[in-house]
Order: C-alpha cells, then structure tokens, then sequence
C-alpha cells in the first residue's frame, strides 16, 4: 500500500496536471525548470516526482510527455571554472524548446525547485552577468506566457538545499518531508478532494475578480504600517483570479498555489511610499525595504539587508522602477497561515498582497495581449524585461477602491475583505 507521502505525491501530480495545466488529451507536455535559475533544467534530485507527472499525464491521454533535465550543481561549476568572458552565452536550444512549444499549442510545465545559496561566495558580477543573460534568452518564452499563447502553469517541489533554507531550525534527515508537507497543505492536497477544493477555490477567486472588476475603480489606496500608497489604474484594466483561458481556448490555473486577485496598474500614476512586509529573494536576499514613488516611476529605494541588490534591480532596464502588477491577497490565505517564509516567489507572493516592479500584465488589460510595445506603453502599461513581486500585505493593511466620481469604497480591512464574493451589491 502506498505511504502517506506516495498519495499525497499522486494528489499534487492530479492538482498540478487537472488543474494547474489541464493538460487536454492529445497534447504534448514539456516539463522544465524555472527560468529564473540560470538552467531552465528540472533538478535531478526531482525525477521520482516528474516520473509520478509523466505516468499521470499519459494517463490523462498526453500524446508525448518530456522533461529538460539539469544537474543542480552545474551552475555552480559554471561559476567556479569557465572563463569570465563566457558568461554571456547560453545553450540557446533550452529556450527555443519551450517556446515553440507553446506556440504550438503544447502544454509546458515549470517547476521552481532552486538552492539560492547555492552561489553564495561566487563572483556577483558574473552571477548578474549569468542572471541577465538567462533572461534575455527567455524573454520571447516568458512574453508567449505572459500573452496566454498556450496552456502553461507554475508549481514549486523542495529539494534538499531549499529544504534547508526553509526549516534550519529542524534536523537536517527531516527538513526535506518538512517541506514537502507544508507545500501539500498549502496547495489543498490534504483535503479530502483536493480537485473539488480548487474548483471551489478558484471560483471564489473569479468572482472577487468579477465584483472589482464591475466597480471600475479609477485608483487603489493601500495603507499600513510604513504604506500609505496610491496606484492609478488604466482605462481597460481587468482584475483577474482563478482560471484563465489560454488563446487556444484551455482553461487553466497559471500558478499552483495562488490565492491573489491582481491587475495591471498605470505606469506613470503610483504615488507614495511602500513598505515591505517580508522578504524578497532576488540574486541575494533582501529585507525590511522601502521603495518611494513619484509620477510612477520609484525615486527612493532602501533595505536594511540586500539594498545593493535592490538598487542593481531597480536599474536593470529604464522601465525596472515602474510597477507591473498589483495583487490583493488576504492574510488568512494558507500560505500566510503556515507562518513560512519559503524564499521562493511563486509561494512568498501569495502569502500577502503584493505589487511588481517591471513588465505589465499585457492580459490584465483590454487588447493588450495583441498591442505592440509602443501601443501598451501609450495607453499606460509597463515594457521591461523583467517582473519582480514584492510583498507588502499584513494583517494591518487596508485597500479602497476610489471611482471617477472621487466615491472612496472599501476592498480590505485588516489584510482581510471587505466585500463577500456573493455580494450583489455591483454597480
């Protein structure tokens, strides 16, 4: 019979392949790393998992099922014995894959399992130029992603050196499980059926969507301890949750977990100061920041740990210091629950709202997804290469909605709404 941890493994595969990709029979899966870690590469130490999705997903009726494997300890040798001059280059063949397979059709699958510490000690010059690099290569994939060409999720698995990061405080034999169990929790495998538990999830998700997306506000006020902030909203902006529908016409669920409601805001009508509420992981950690804004653009930037790397992302394109996204999460969602700080985005982010600096959500916005970048610019969107989420959100904050009229209406009080999903108070 299998063990506790084997079915809450096939529970995960079922959320991430049902759910997550809803991966359509006949398609063709790629499943790869996160290419925000330099590969691109799923992590060896993770192939009994990936073998639990390849099974599943062909039993679902995926046509061809594949995965890019990586080495973990690759970029670390990288660092330690390639020329420096060498660091611009990059095995273009990992990029092009995944990008023709969304515009095929395909479903891809990324999975987040990364060791930040992995570089630590190493050159930070040659980690940037390594960082930047990987990113200019997967611009064309992450633009593809971003416009929905095709069905394509998100999802996190531990291995051991994020596992330690996670939970030090434990013994190192079960910090691996440790994780592992927080991350079925928090992705709704432990209940009795988790496929009915993100149905219903996502539902409310989408009509939280639905509700704001009626209103029309015109601003958002965000307030807190260190936040007192106010983010302008384009003509045509759409607050999206939940399920989205891919240009092929797939639904599916982009990050597993997710528990925000987010739009696009203007870029030139953020004003204010912001505080952050809990640690961002970059190329290095970076805690207790604050970030200033004038006319959109971020003029102040500080943190008390990691605040040279906040500077150098601020300054990694002329569009870095303008706001992307905008995302409401309460405080008792799950992940904030857990009381972790995972060090890993896709999980941080939804554990309290959140705002990103760089590239706009092109989806979140009416026509913007066919919009050239001179056309997304003029109407207010932001064009970067890169997307940051910064956690703001506590338990102490609050958000209005303010309409063209200047009718101030609440959206949360105390990290938590302020509106029921069900409400039929739209106007």
């Amino acid at each position: 019979m299998p063990s506790e941890f084997e079915q809450n493994l096939e529970k995960y595969a079922d959320v991430i392949l049902q759910i997550g990709i809803n991966l359509q029979p006949d398609q063709r899966l790629l499943i790869v790393g996160s290419p925000w870690d330099y590969s691109f590469g799923v992590p060896l130490e993770l192939a009994p998992f990936v073998r639990v999705l390849m099974a599943k997903a062909y039993q679902l009726g995926a046509r061809f099922v594949d995965a890019i494997w990586q080495d973990e300890e690759v970029p670390l040798l990288r660092m330690q014995h390639a020329p420096q001059d060498s660091f611009e280059e990059y095995p273009k063949w990992r990029a092009t894959t995944a990008r023709k397979y969304l515009e095929s059709g395909d479903a891809v699958l990324m999975i987040i399992a990364w060791d930040d510490d992995l570089l630590v000690g190493q050159d930070p010059d040659l980690i940037k130029s390594f960082y930047q690099t990987t990113l200019n290569y997967y611009e064309p994939f992450l633009k593809l992603r971003h416009k929905k060409m095709s069905n394509c999720a998100l999802v996190a698995a531990p291995i051991q050196g994020w596992a330690n990061k996670v939970f030090p405080e434990i013994p190192l034999e079960k910090r691996i499980k440790e994780t592992w169990q927080t991350l079925f929790e928090i992705c709704r495998v432990t209940q009795d059926n988790p496929i009915a538990a993100w149905d219903y999830h996502s539902n409310q998700l989408e009509a939280r969507s639905e509700y704001l997306n009626h209103k029309r506000y015109q601003f958002l006020t965000l307030t807190g301890p260190g936040t007192d902030l106010t983010i302008g909203l384009p003509e045509g902006h759409a607050w999206k949750g939940g399920r989205m529908t891919s240009q092929n016409g797939i639904k599916y669920i982009g990050n597993i977990p997710t528990e925000e409601i987010f739009t696009v805001p203007h870029k030139y009508k953020t004003e204010g100061v912001v505080r952050g509420t809990k640690p961002f992981m970059g190329l290095t950690l970076i805690e207790n920041f604050s970030l200033t804004f004038s006319q959109g653009r971020v003029i102040h930037a500080s943190a008390k740990k990691g605040e040279e790397a906040l500077l150098d992302l601020l300054k990694r394109d002329d569009c870095a210091n303008y706001l992307g996204e905008v995302a409401l999460v309460p405080h008792s969602s799950p992940i904030s629950q857990a009381g972790v700080i995972f060090f890993n985005g896709l999980l941080d982010e939804n554990a309290a709202c959140h705002i990103a600096l760089g590239q706009g959500l092109r989806y979140c916005l009416e026509g913007g997804e066919t919009m050239t970048d001179e056309e997304f610019t003029a109407v207010g969107g932001n064009v970067s290469v890169i997307h940051s989420d910064f956690m703001i959100g506590s338990g102490e904050m609050d958000v209005d909605g303010i309409k063209n009229d200047g009718t101030k209406e609440p959206i949360m009080r105390n990290g938590e709404w302020a509106f029921s999903e069900q409400s039929k108070e739209i106007s």
